[in-house]
């Protein structure tokens, strides 16, 4: 991991390459770096730093080719160090870049260590520069072929040698890349976002693929050595998505871009319907009995709060998985269960993992929920809703999930109606609902200044517990998360009815309890824990609904929302619990888009 940009072309490409890398920095990074060819040989700079400081340090010393690659890297094996740092070099004649992680590593080490190579770095991803030096005959791409089918694992490599120096040559299995197409030029990266503004001529590599880039021809073979014709499409990956505006942060601006994300979401929505999710989804919604959902993080959480929606709306039996777990433990497969996918990214490769395993059980009737028409997730599907958040830089999600939660109510309705369970006033009322949403949506952000001052006191502590019930206990779930993510304060979430099982021995003065209080069936029962943390001197900060009888008090701080949202009320509470986050990151001073640690498209297992 976590981003890849190479080029050649009959220009300086270093201005592309730079470009690109800051294009993909949404996604996390510990390190980056560019090599480049450069009168005869190559040159690389690497920093552990930001892409600025990079280009800072390019700038300096004037480094610019007609032929590179650049990478940012997310650290998998090896610290973050320059040392461990992309693009690698293999006896000065090799350079490398990698996503993935190769699980075989550790002997091709000892095999080319015996052969005399010297090892300057402690990552996976140097193994494959060595192993291609050593298999080089002269042909690049040929080399590369032979080279892959000793790898065990995922990788996306990009790769080119000082011997044929207007030639890069990449690969893929198990992690994403793409082909850009120019005239005179040609281009690989990790997603179309990288090239937004030098190309939108875009070859999506299937899994196998090897890409053999150079001036005027890109000529592509599949695993099996064979030629492969790739359809070229044109993509749209507009650049003034990434701009940040008036805001401080990425993750303040999408979380203020909800109402519009949403509105985007349901635009083309006249009536609920199969089809929908596509052509076939009639025939399919009409043959499953059940549903199984795949993801992870916060697209996890979507699929928590989508089980009540299913189970309370469409009566028909969920079950829903962390995809990382769910293929490595025996389950019980049923045929007639649809499969759905949640990833922001689609490129997500737990939840890739996951989704094949289901189809290797027998289950073919798969759905994703997506923001990227035009990834992996969406291509292995049969079924698909492509929700309309836009680009969602800040690492932390926000207006993913909500589109998400709302996507996923339209499939609870769709299924219902399939079902015979959706009576033409009640779906009326849903979309009536849901298209107030933004307005809705519009008048929770307006609580931001409250929500501010909460953040101050929240700063100042190290442990947070979140308490919610039913519906909204996947939402206490994300709060949780969300705080952690980005303040690095442990956060925890629990269904307030759990409280007297254990976590009650945590409650002190000193631990603030964020509580989700719609006026629900639930309340009065909520209410009861809420007493259970005063008891023990514990702070409430509470999000209630405004006729829900919660009053501000001693040890209790309240919020009133603007009004009570019934089965839609999750996609409004996770709104100010997102803020809390924001604004407690800020008060510490955390770097709020780029939180250590963490990436943004996962691609690595």
């Amino acid at each position: 991991m976590c981003g890849i940009v190479g080029a050649v072309a009959q220009q300086n490409v270093t201005p592309i390459l730079l470009e690109g890398l800051k294009r993909l920095e949404y996604r996390g990074y510990d390190s980056c770096g560019v090599a480049l060819y450069v009168d005869g040989k190559l040159q690389r700079s690497r920093s552990t730093s930001r892409v600025a400081e990079l280009q800072k340090q390019i700038d300096q010393s004037g480094l610019a080719g007609f032929t590179g690659i650049a990478h940012t890297r997310w650290a998998t094996h090896g610290a973050p160090a320059t040392h461990n740092a992309h693009p690698h070099f293999s006896r000065d004649r090799i350079a490398l870049v990698h996503n993935g992680i190769i699980e075989n590593h550790d002997e091709l080490r000892a095999e080319l260590q015996a052969a005399g190579y010297v090892f300057e770095s402690q990552t996976d991803t140097e193994v494959i520069a060595h192993l291609i030096d050593h298999m080089y005959d002269g042909d690049l791409f040929a080399t590369v072929q032979q080279a892959v089918r000793r790898l065990t694992g995922a990788y996306a490599i990009a790769v080119f040698s000082s011997d044929e120096p207007h030639r890069v040559v990449a690969a893929r299995q198990g992690s994403p890349l793409i082909v850009g197409l120019g005239e005179g030029q040609n281009f690989v990266a990790s997603d179309a976002m990288a090239l937004a503004g030098t190309t939108d001529q875009i070859i999506y590599l299937e899994e196998g693929d090897v890409v053999d880039l150079q001036l005027q021809k890109v000529w592509i073979v599949d695993a099996a050595g064979k030629p492969a014709a790739r359809e070229v499409r044109t993509v749209q990956a507009f650049s003034s998505a990434v701009e940040l505006g008036p805001y401080q942060h990425y993750m303040q601006k999408e979380i203020f871009e909800q109402p519009r994300a949403i509105a985007d979401t349901l635009e083309g929505v006249a009536g609920i319907m199969p089809e929908l999710f596509g052509d076939k989804a009639y025939k399919i919604f009409k043959e499953v009995d059940s549903v199984l959902i795949l993801a992870c993080g916060t697209s996890y959480y979507a699929g928590l709060t989508a089980k009540y929606w299913l189970e309370s709306i469409a009566k028909i039996p969920v079950n829903v998985e962390i995809a990382s777990e769910y293929r490595y433990r025996d389950s019980v497969p049923n045929p007639k269960s649809l499969v759905v996918t949640i990833s922001q990214s689609g490129e997500t490769a737990d939840t890739l993992a996951a989704l094949k395993h289901a189809r290797s059980l027998g289950m073919q009737h798969t759905l994703t929920i997506c923001n990227v028409a035009t990834s992996a997730m969406v291509r292995e599907c049969e079924l698909a809703y492509i929700t309309r958040a836009g680009v969602e830089v800040g690492v932390a999600s926000t207006k993913a999930f909500t589109t998400q939660l709302v996507a996923l109510m339209l499939l609870t309705l769709s299924l219902a109606q399939t079902r015979g369970l959706l009576a033409q006033e009640q779906e009326e009322a849903h979309l009536k609902a849901m298209r107030h949403l933004p307005a809705a949506l519009q008048s929770v952000l307006a609580l931001e200044p409250s929500i501010v001052a909460w953040a101050e006191a929240f700063a100042r502590r190290e442990n947070a517990l979140f308490l919610g019930r039913g519906l909204h206990y996947p939402i206490a779930l994300e709060g949780a998360l969300k705080l952690k993510e980005i303040t690095y304060i442990h956060a925890e979430a629990y269904a307030a009815g759990e409280l007297k099982h254990g976590p009650l021995a945590l409650v002190t003065e000193q631990m603030p309890v964020v509580t989700v209080a719609p006026n629900d069936a639930l309340v009065e029962k909520l209410k009861s824990n809420m007493q259970e943390v005063r008891a023990r001197g514990g702070q409430l900060y509470v999000f209630a609904d405004g006729d829900s009888h919660i009053n501000s008090g001693e040890g209790v701080h309240v919020i009133r929302m603007p009004e009570h949202y019934g089965v839609l009320s999750p996609i409004l509470h996770v709104v100010p619990l997102q803020l809390l986050a924001y604004h407690t990151a800020l008060a510490r001073g955390t770097d709020v888009d780029k939180p250590r640690n963490l990436a943004k498209s996962v691609t690595v297992e």
